[in-house]
């Protein structure tokens, strides 16, 4: 039994954001994966670019940052040097400026460090999951999908509780910029010009700027070197500090990814466990502990695509890329990849090893949220699974309006409780 069946004519045009609204277009993926693995894919609105759709390709290429570059943005929207560089974040650097930004916070990402978080992270679950399971009937991205990122996000970035919600709805009208459910400055249906230079083109970058300003004013004042943003701005090896407008590009960036991403991740599981009963029991039973995550990951692919840009020219599968076109490693596809998954359509908990590619693993860019987002996947779902007889569909899924960020912005769910 699969959980969800693509409904594409396997020509779908992928720069669209509408063609996502009944989820990836995979009919579209696999055409592309057995007869042009690296297609060239106009754009009406900008500059074309190659579209890279098989698992083993990305890999590959992912692995060749002096050949392609994160340095002139990552997603397929074309952008005035200008625009880039008033953005960017360190997701769209390159060596040396990447790793320099990195290492300031990796500590505070890495897996013993997020470790010490289960409990915390188990101890969010349980109210969360209890509210939502006492009305029987609710929209689980809502009611469970979207809390737990949002309440781990305070405690990892130190912010004040009464502050998350609205710091979420800001980070979903930036990263959702497409989807008019979630902003009033919809990307391709209006004019955005007047907010070019900020993340994502959109005006909830300028109200993120205020608060982050706002934010480590009073933490300055006050002594309070809660959470990892203080680590921004000490100065690096030699010297450096971050520049304020870049500190806040990254604030926006921990707001609306940090979130989103898990949300969807989330979300994803709990469809999956809705349409294969099996799976719950697996979970009940505890078989399932180590593998889980990442196969709810891949099943996820929260992040449809990331851009890169040729630095020289080369060959690729017979195709010439030249220097300056733009490169699209379809993740979304790689994690569907048959070559790579045996019944990539059907979720397995015990997938392992599980060589998904959710995360950008091969490049530099690898996500420094993974072991928090494994975490949080992991112990929700166990949590979840102690109180469940049963779990199933209550009404129609609705998925965003993105070809960047995938996922089920909305889940009717019925619950039976043990």
């Amino acid at each position: 039994m699969t959980v969800w069946t693509p409904s594409d004519d396997g020509h779908a045009d992928l720069t669209s954001h509408d063609t996502f609204l009944n989820g990836p277009p995979h009919n579209t993926f696999a055409r592309l994966r057995r007869d042009d693995p690296v297609h060239w894919t106009d754009y009406s609105a900008g500059q074309g670019f190659w579209s890279v759709t098989r698992h083993a390709d990305i890999l590959e290429l992912n692995g060749k940052p002096d050949l392609l570059s994160s340095a002139r943005g990552i997603r397929m929207e074309d952008q005035t040097y200008e625009e880039y560089l008033a953005r960017r974040t360190f997701q769209e650097t390159d060596a040396p400026d990447h790793m320099m930004t990195r290492v300031k916070v990796a500590k505070a990402f890495s897996k013993p460090v997020i470790a010490q978080f289960e409990k915390v992270i188990r101890d969010l679950c349980g109210p969360i999951l209890d509210d939502a399971f006492a009305k029987g009937r609710f929209d689980a991205t809502k009611e469970i999908a979207r809390q737990l990122p949002m309440r781990m996000l305070g405690r990892i970035v130190g912010l004040p509780d009464e502050d998350l919600a609205w710091l979420v709805e800001k980070g979903d009208a930036l990263i959702a910029n497409t989807d008019p459910d979630f902003t009033q400055h919809v990307l391709d249906k209006m004019t955005t010009d007047e907010f070019r230079m900020m993340p994502f083109n959109s005006p909830a970058g300028a109200e993120l700027f205020v608060y982050a300003k706002e934010m480590m004013e009073k933490k300055a004042a006050s002594g309070d070197t809660s959470g990892i943003l203080h680590l921004l701005l000490q100065p690096g090896p030699d010297g450096s500090v971050m520049p304020e407008h870049e500190f806040r590009n990254f604030f926006c960036l921990l707001v609306a990814a940090g979130n989103d991403t898990t949300r969807y991740s989330i979300a994803a599981g709990i469809q999956a466990l809705c349409h294969q009963p099996e799976l719950l029991g697996q979970i009940q039973r505890g078989e399932v502990n180590e593998t889980m995550a990442d196969e709810i990951i891949r099943w996820a692919s929260p992040t449809t695509y990331f851009r890169r840009t040729a630095t020289r020219d080369f060959d690729y599968h017979g195709k010439q890329v030249r220097a300056g076109d733009k490169v699209l490693y379809w993740f979304a596809s790689g994690n569907r990849d048959d070559s790579a998954f045996l019944e990539p359509f059907k979720v397995d908990l015990t997938r392992n090893p599980n060589r998904h590619i959710s995360f950008g693993q091969g490049g530099p860019h690898v996500c420094l949220g993974m072991w928090l987002a494994r975490l949080e996947v992991r112990v929700l779902f166990e949590e979840l699974a102690k109180r469940l007889r049963s779990i199933e569909p209550a009404g129609e899924q609705k998925f965003l309006r993105s070809n960047f960020i995938g996922g089920v912005k909305e889940l009717p769910v019925r619950v039976t409780l043990q």
